[in-house]
């Protein structure tokens, strides 16, 4: 990552600023690591600034990914997430920090790591500028009781109210940001079916409540109706999947619209039913698994998420061999294409939500004055072409926190 000068100035781009107005030509004056100026400035302020010469190409926010593995390492092998040593792995996972940001993401929720430590020592090296990577926010391995496991070599055991409260504060104790709650099955295990729910009221309700007395978040695979339904009752902040949510869970999340979240991993279901099928695992044997159903409720679920104003970010299970790492940007076309939102509200779920998830909504996720100046310069328009944000080419120029981590020099 490039020292920077202590000013640059985008000159003359098409502000994409996240608060959802629509483009606008300007200019974008970052002083150090926050933006100072947008639209027009004011006589003199760009004196002294190194110049970026926009030419019309999109200036916009950083991309967010609210369910992020740096650990899952592109294999088609569930059981090989527990099989790699230590040292390999945590060389690809300082390899996938990089590739997020390569990608245009600047801000990362994990949501679960594959051994102890590997996310929390990520982030600190992020954290200490010494491994390119995105803002952030580090997880433990997942959290099951016995027999609810989605692989066992990469999850930490908890039966009982008491086990999980130990569990949640030795995940605390070696420094995670969040916990994460493997609650109910996943279908290409075959044994462990998605509309399970293996947990228990009191089990689940221990967990949060310890990790909220700590200042701790809680997040949790949940796929089925019940599962849904236990995360809002008892307080889990961020849900991952939802895809069986039922009518009362839909009304559940409703109201809790204000705190919770739901990340739905979107890919993971579309590239496992249909592009899985040189890794072992083809359409017929996904399809008969229940994938094409659950990809169905899903996608009906997230629509009604959506005109409900629950809200639901894009990211999630990027890192298996179907869904490799470096493909992040495909849950923006998911959005658009099967959530039916607009291109501005796919990017406002990617930029300012991200923002509001990675609990700094006055500092990420928008181009606004005081915000960090995490931007992409784009050739294209997102709103016009969703697709351009999966176009690394596209991406001529990516900052962070001021520094550029990314400069196309045919473009200066």
């Amino acid at each position: 990552m490039s020292i920077p000068a202590s000013k640059i100035l985008f000159q003359d781009v098409s502000i994409l600023d996240s608060t959802g107005a629509e483009p606008y030509r300007g200019d974008v004056l970052i002083d150090h690591d926050r933006i100072v100026s947008v639209g027009a400035l004011a006589p003199g302020a760009g004196d002294g600034a190194r110049v970026i010469e926009g030419r019309g190409r999109t200036l916009m926010s950083g991309l967010c990914d609210a369910h992020t593995h740096f650990t899952w390492n592109n294999s088609g092998d569930l059981d090989g997430l527990a099989a790699l040593p230590v040292e390999e792995h945590l060389l690809f996972a300082i390899e996938s920090a990089r590739s997020y940001i390569d990608s245009g993401y600047t801000m990362c929720l994990g949501a679960a790591s594959a051994k102890d430590r590997l996310d929390v020592v990520c982030r600190d090296a992020i954290n200490a500028g010494r491994i390119p990577g995105p803002h952030y926010l580090a997880n433990g391995p997942e959290i099951a009781v016995t027999g609810g496991e989605l692989v066992k070599g990469i999850t930490w055991f908890a039966d009982g109210p008491e086990e999980m409260r130990k569990a949640v504060r030795r995940l605390i104790e070696i420094g995670v940001d969040q916990i994460k709650l493997s609650m109910t099955g996943e279908e290409i295990t075959g044994t462990q079916r998605a509309e399970d729910t293996y947990m228990s009221d009191e089990e689940v309700a221990a967990a949060v409540t310890e990790a909220h007395r700590r200042g701790k978040r809680v997040c949790a695979h949940a796929r089925s109706a019940e599962s849904v339904k236990m995360c809002v009752r008892h307080g889990v902040d961020i849900v991952y999947h939802a895809s069986f949510t039922d009518e009362e869970g839909m009304d559940m999340l409703e109201a809790a619209k204000d705190w919770i979240f739901v990340a739905p991993g979107v890919n993971w279901l579309v590239a496992t039913l249909y592009e899985a099928g040189d890794f072992g695992y083809p359409q017929e044997a996904a399809e008969a698994a229940g994938y094409k159903r659950e990809l169905e409720m899903a996608t009906a679920a997230m629509i009604e998420m959506h005109r409900r104003g629950i809200r639901v970010l894009p990211g999630g299970d990027y890192g298996f061999a179907w869904t490799p790492h470096g493909t992040y940007a495909r849950d923006l076309q998911h959005f658009v294409e099967r959530f039916e939102y607009t291109p501005m509200e796919a990017i406002l779920a990617a930029t300012a939500l991200g923002g509001e998830i990675m609990l700094r909504p006055g500092e990420l996720g928008k181009v606004q004055p005081g915000y960090r100046a995490d931007l992409l310069l784009v050739d294209g328009d997102p709103l016009a072409d969703i697709t351009v944000l999966q176009d690394k080419d596209k991406l001529h120029y990516i900052m962070k926190d001021g520094r550029f981590h990314k400069e196309t020099p045919d473009q200066r």
